[in-house]
Parts: structure tokens; C-alpha cells; sequence
């Protein structure tokens, strides 16, 4: 048995041989190699700002010094849906095991309450054979419910009934069914699930103080949680994320191999999916943070085949309507079962910089509140590529001048693009009347059964900011709403544009901060999301 913590000869050779598996895997030397992994994090956007980027960052590890930790993945679970999560889950998540030890990583299997089901086994040997560390965490063996950079934040999911979310009639049927097995049908496990292969070179334990010390023996500095429920036993288990963080180890969350028990029933009321995603968001703020595990085998990121969520980022850079309130508030009453929602604020300090841009890279739809802003062209580059795309766009507001200055040209370094609202939108902002009137707001005739108006009584929506400048719109345009004031000519409100790239295109020069407090406007902007989306309208509305 080779314990060394640099991979031999062979060991490197078989590294190689995984290449197609390891994308991401860097060759230095054969007795040096490392794996290139992007981390992904949320760093506050100023000191009590309470709005966070989403950042990420290359990290270099060695995986001689790496390891994979398996949390809990069950033969069987107390909650059906878990069980089928669980099983659904487990394919994907062997073969990255699989690759991971191939490269090098020291594999830890750990189902907590089943570890004497592998008391003859010989990755159970190889704990028991570990010396025990000279020094050893302060309550190492303990659950732990938080750590101090949690107090910072608040818990972002109601798990108190357990997070079930079965069917009642079918959970008594699963319950009578574990019974009938000779389970326990509070607490069925017995093992760890077949589908995750255990190698006699794998490690088993579910103690904390038994899983740290084969930590110390082998050098390790690294380590990867994958396994459920992220919620519970990946972040409160002896050797979860929060003993692993508090404790000093470099740990991160394979977001994408977990899942989460938590009740859409139960607050914020959101669906199971964004449960999951909220806890997620919570683990990177305060806790560490998180991977995908395409970065040890490729392809694409894992996704529950009934996560049908299209991925939503919302971009918000301008001042002065505060829709980096509005806007993140509104997703997380209205959005939580129809979308994945990530949101992009502009940087508090550099004006022209939109930290976290690449996320574009993954989005499906983009809803933009931005108002004179230039970028890098670099990360102009990632906006025209979007659109180039084909992509779904939603604007809202100063949308319509989100990447052109007033007067003058951009500085050194920066980009901007003047032609946007007129080639993307189909717009043709040019000001604003006076604010003070409110805006009386009407659909053209023809245009009423539009989906995009279906369920918002105009009657009871004002527009509050001043009226914008914007027509006549581009000849493609559809206009849906038309706003006016005493004393000038009638301007589009909202309409629909499909530009030469094949978008689909919404805009509205709503969006004043007053106007989020009206349910129309809330029902809206949800229906030209899910229209831009192609995705079922909320059965509610219709």
C-alpha cells in the first residue's frame, strides 16, 4: 500500500490515462501534478450592505493532499422522495468518485449509523490501522449546528418538520413498505447505497476524530463534501463542512452532488429545488465555498431530471430606483418554483465593473436593471456572446440605456454599447418627461389576450416614474402597453422585440420602486419572464 503523499510513477500515469475524465487536471511534473478547480463564493458587496456577489476564483490542488468526503448516502430514507433523490443521485456521483481516486484522492466513505455493516471490510481496517492524531479538534466528535460566521446571517429555509416532502398517501405506503423489509421506518438505513463502489483503498468511518485523523495521517489539506442532506448532515455532522471550516481544513461543497430535506410547505415556500439553492447560497456566504462536479469529469453540471427551473440571472447596476432591493425581493416572493434565480449587483467602488459576470456563461434568461454602465471588453465580450446566442432578454427601466453614456466616449479600458437599446430592445429611448404625474397605463387595441398581459388589470397599475421617451419602436417591436400624462403624445410602456439575433425580447420602462408595491406589477414582470422563458405560466394568474 503506497501512502505517500505524492502520487508515484503508476499513479501518475494513471492520472493521465483519466485526462478525458479530469478536464481540468494540470500537469507540472510526475512527482507534481495538481487539479485546476473554479470555487465559487458570495462576498458582500460592502460592509452591511446585506447584497452579496457571487465570485469566483481558481484554486490549484494537489490531489495527493485532497480528499473526498461521502456523507450519508443511505441504502434507504425515512422520506420517499429522498430515497428516490438519493438513488437518481448516486450514478453520477460514483463516477466522480470514481476519477477522483483515479487521480489520487484519499476517499472517505462516511454512512454515519451503518459503519458495522463494514466492520470486516478492509477500508475499515485501514481506519482502525490509522494512529490517532496528536491533536485532536475540540469537540471533533460532536454535531454542530453553527459557526460563528453564520451568526451573520440568517438561516434561509423552515426544516422544522424534518423537510419531508412526500405525498401523504404514498409516504404511509413507503413507511408500510420499509416495515415490511424489517426496517426501521423512522430510520431505515442499514448501509451505504450500492451504486457508490467502496475500494479496499477507500476509507469508512463515521466518527469525526477517526475521519481527522486519517486526515493528519495523509497530509491532507483539501477536502470535498459530497452526499445529503445539505441541510442537515453535510453541514452538522462531526465531519461536515462546519467542522471541517472551523477547524481549518480547505473545504468545499460539491453543490451539485447533494440535496436537501426541505418541505415546500414550509417557509419561504419555495419549491424543493430552490430550497436546495438557498442553502447553498447560505453555505457560500458563511461557511465555504462550493464546486460542480463536472470539474473532475466533465460535461455538465448534475441536475435532477424534475428540476425543470430554467436559470435566471438578474443583473442590477443603477442607483437610482433601487431595484437591487425591489428586484431580489421580488424573486424571492414570486419567482421560487417557476425559476433559478442568481442575482449580479454592481461593484459599491468601480462604477464600471459588474463582478461576477461569467455567470452569463450559464444563464438561460437574463432580466437586466442597469442604467450607464460600461464594461471591460472583456466582459462586454461575455454580454455580446449571450446575445449572439439567441438568449431571452427582459429589461426593466433604465434598461434602455444600460451600456451608453449620456455625452462623450468610454475611457481606457471600457466599452460601451450605444446601439443596444434600438438593436436589442427595439427601443428608442431619448428622455423623460418631468416626474410628479402618474403615468395611466393602457393595452392598444389587439393587444389584450397577449400572455404577457394575461391576469394584470391595468386599472389597478399606475406608473409612478416619470414617463420615459421611446418611441417610434423598431418595426418589429409589438407593443403591449402605452403610457400617457396630461399635456404629451402617448409613449410605449412595454413591448415585445425579436432582434436579428433571434432573441426573445421584453422590455418595460417600468420598474420605479413604487411600482413594485402594486401586485400588477408583480404579475407582469413574472409573465414576461416565464413568456421570454417558454415556460408555463403560474396556474394562479391564468
Amino acid at each position: 500500500m503506497n501512502t505517500s503523499p505524492e502520487p508515484n510513477r503508476r499513479q501518475f500515469l494513471a492520472a493521465t490515462a483519466a485526462a478525458s475524465l479530469a478536464p481540468n487536471w494540470v500537469s507540472a511534473s510526475p512527482k507534481r501534478n495538481v487539479l485546476r478547480l473554479t470555487l465559487q463564493e458570495r462576498k458582500e458587496t460592502a460592509k452591511d450592505t446585506g447584497r452579496f456577489h457571487t465570485l469566483r476564483r481558481q484554486e490549484h490542488w494537489s490531489p495527493a493532499e485532497s480528499a473526498i468526503v461521502v456523507c450519508d448516502m443511505w441504502d434507504l430514507h425515512h422520506c420517499l422522495n429522498a430515497t428516490r433523490r438519493g438513488a437518481e443521485l448516486a450514478p453520477r456521483m460514483n463516477e466522480v468518485i470514481k476519477a477522483a481516486r483515479r487521480l489520487g484522492f484519499t476517499i472517505i466513505h462516511a454512512p454515519s449509523s451503518c459503519v458495522k455493516a463494514y466492520e470486516k471490510h478492509p477500508a475499515r481496517a485501514r481506519v482502525l490501522s490509522t494512529p490517532k492524531a496528536k491533536t485532536l479538534p475540540k469537540d471533533i466528535d460532536l454535531w454542530c449546528k453553527q459557526i460563528p460566521s453564520e451568526e451573520a446571517g440568517t438561516y434561509p429555509i423552515d426544516q422544522s418538520d424534518g423537510g419531508e416532502d412526500d405525498d401523504p398517501v404514498e409516504h404511509q405506503k413507503w413507511a408500510e413498505e420499509l416495515k415490511a423489509r424489517g426496517r426501521n421506518p423512522r430510520a431505515p438505513w442499514k448501509a451505504q447505497t450500492d451504486k457508490l463502489e467502496i475500494h479496499d483503498t477507500d476509507f469508512i468511518s463515521d466518527s469525526g476524530s477517526e475521519i481527522w485523523s486519517v486526515m493528519e495521517h495523509r497530509k491532507i489539506r483539501n477536502v470535498i463534501l459530497l452526499g445529503v442532506h445539505t441541510n442537515m448532515c453535510v453541514l452538522g455532522r462531526p465531519f461536515g463542512l462546519r467542522q471541517m471550516a472551523r477547524n481549518g481544513k480547505n473545504v468545499v461543497l460539491m453543490r451539485d452532488m447533494t440535496d436537501t430535506m426541505y418541505n415546500p410547505k414550509r417557509a419561504p415556500f419555495v419549491s424543493h429545488f430552490t430550497g436546495t439553492d438557498l442553502i447553498v447560497e447560505h453555505i457560500e456566504k458563511y461557511v465555504c465555498p462550493t464546486i460542480t462536479s463536472d470539474a473532475l469529469i466533465g460535461g455538465q453540471p448534475f441536475r435532477f431530471k424534475n428540476d425543470k427551473r430554467p436559470n435566471l440571472l438578474i443583473i442590477m447596476a443603477e442607483r437610482e430606483y433601487k431595484t437591487n432591493q425591489t428586484l431580489p425581493k421580488f424573486a424571492a416572493e414570486q419567482l421560487g418554483h417557476l425559476f433559478q434565480v442568481n442575482t449580479l449587483h454592481a461593484s459599491e467602488t468601480e462604477r464600471n465593473d459588474l463582478p461576477g459576470l461569467e455567470a452569463i456563461r450559464e444563464a438561460d434568461l437574463i432580466l437586466l436593471s442597469v442604467r450607464r454602465r460600461l464594461l471591460s471588453p472583456e466582459k462586454m465580450k461575455l454580454l455580446r456572446a449571450y446575445v449572439a446566442a439567441g438568449k431571452p432578454i427582459v429589461g426593466i427601466r433604465t434598461a434602455s440605456h444600460a451600456f451608453c453614456l449620456r455625452k462623450g466616449a468610454p475611457g481606457p479600458g471600457l466599452t460601451d454599447w450605444p446601439e443596444f437599446d434600438r438593436d436589442i430592445f427595439g427601443g428608442n429611448y431619448t428622455n423623460h418627461h418631468g416626474n410628479g404625474p402618474k403615468v395611466d397605463l393602457t393595452a392598444p387595441t389587439g393587444t389584450t389576450e397577449h400572455p404577457i398581459l394575461q391576469g394584470v388589470d391595468l386599472a389597478k397599475l399606475k406608473g409612478t416614474g416619470s414617463l420615459y421617451k421611446t418611441t417610434p419602436l423598431a418595426k418589429g417591436a409589438t407593443e403591449l402597453i402605452r403610457g400617457t400624462i396630461p399635456g404629451a403624445p402617448p409613449e410605449a410602456i412595454a413591448w415585445t422585440h425579436q432582434p436579428k439575433s433571434g432573441n426573445r425580447v421584453f422590455y418595460t420602462s417600468l420598474g420605479h420602486v413604487n411600482e413594485f408595491t402594486q401586485p400588477a406589477m408583480n404579475v407582469l414582470l413574472k409573465n414576461a419572464l416565464c413568456w421570454a422563458a417558454k415556460i408555463p405560466f403560474p396556474k394562479a394568474q391564468r
